[in-house]
């Protein structure tokens, strides 16, 4: 066992829409997890690594911890809270905001139980002046005991080095699990079918998007080139028409969004055909949920 490098799994949580996958793709280097405004954007825990002179950290990224609506969101609190239970340390990643709502004492009552090192990462604090982050320092102070309290701002870059040494300080002395070049145990296809996701997310109104899946149908690469052909499926006939739009343009703009996406993770031209179909009412019907990859017993 190895006494000068350390490596350990860490997960990052916190309610929805903190910036939990922007964090990681900034900690890790590169656009791997998918990113957008709305809400539950995440919707399974992502593995991804870092590897440096000081060692190896696995992070977990997972989704928001929220009140679930259906059974898709009971699925998503599973496997947020289930990670805290399978890591050295957790990052809680917060808005810079004194206000301290039920969400966040709801997160803080789990972390407790857990009985893992926590470090309160403060992000976002490029939207705020940085004479008011102490207040929120100070207000977070009273909700439970922290390693290490953070701030940082994921979108601009500011706080990673620090946030890396303070994991790092933590985490065991070993082996790494992982060599050296591997960013993540996911595989392509299943990172391009999220972009995708992604592109919708970011481009169709408000109702539509969370009922939207995307299976990858085929991905073939020939002479230097990837073939890809997905299937967009949403919940009802009338957000069909929607994910489509007036004569396929807004078919058009998710998939040529996404396609360029793919061009950067793949490093390649990547031809994309996208087709939009139906399954009524999927996120309730843990059948459903099983072909798109989200199983119940995953998380128990």
């Amino acid at each position: 066992m190895s006494q000068e490098k350390r490596a350990g799994f860490v997960t990052i949580i916190g309610r929805p829409n903190v910036g939990k996958s922007t964090l990681m793709n900034h900690l890790i280097g590169m656009k791997l997890a998918i990113t957008s405004r709305k809400p539950q954007t995440t919707r399974k825990r992502m593995q991804t690594v870092y590897t440096s002179d000081a060692g190896q950290i696995v992070f977990l990224d997972t989704p928001g911890i929220h009140k679930a609506a259906n059974a898709l969101g009971e699925y998503m609190d599973r496997a947020a809270i289930k990670t805290i239970e399978e890591v050295d340390c957790v990052l809680w990643l917060v808005e810079p905001s004194t206000f301290i709502g039920a969400g966040e004492r709801y997160i803080a009552e789990v972390l407790e139980k857990a009985n893992v090192p926590v470090i309160l990462v403060i992000n976002k604090t490029d939207t705020v002046k940085n004479a008011e982050i102490p207040a929120v320092i100070d207000a977070y102070k009273d909700v439970m005991a922290f390693e290490n309290i953070i701030p940082v701002s994921a979108k601009h870059s500011i706080g990673k080095d620090a946030l890396l040494n303070a994991v790092f300080s933590l985490l065991p002395y070993g082996e790494p699990f992982y060599d050296e070049d591997t960013v993540t145990d996911e595989t392509e296809r299943n990172i391009v079918s999220e972009l995708i996701r992604e592109q919708a997310l970011r481009n169709l109104s408000e109702e539509v998007p969370h009922g939207i899946a995307v299976e990858i149908d085929s991905m073939k690469e020939k002479k230097g080139m990837y073939f890809i052909d997905a299937t967009i499926y949403c919940e009802r006939d009338s957000h069909k028409g929607i994910v489509i739009g007036k004569g396929g343009a807004m078919l058009k703009k998710i998939g040529t969004g996404a396609r360029i996406e793919a061009e950067k993770l793949l490093d390649c031209r990547v031809t994309l055909k996208l087709w939009v179909k139906v399954r009524k009412d999927w996120r309730n019907d843990e059948k459903q949920m099983r072909f798109f990859g989200y199983n119940k017993k995953d998380n128990q």
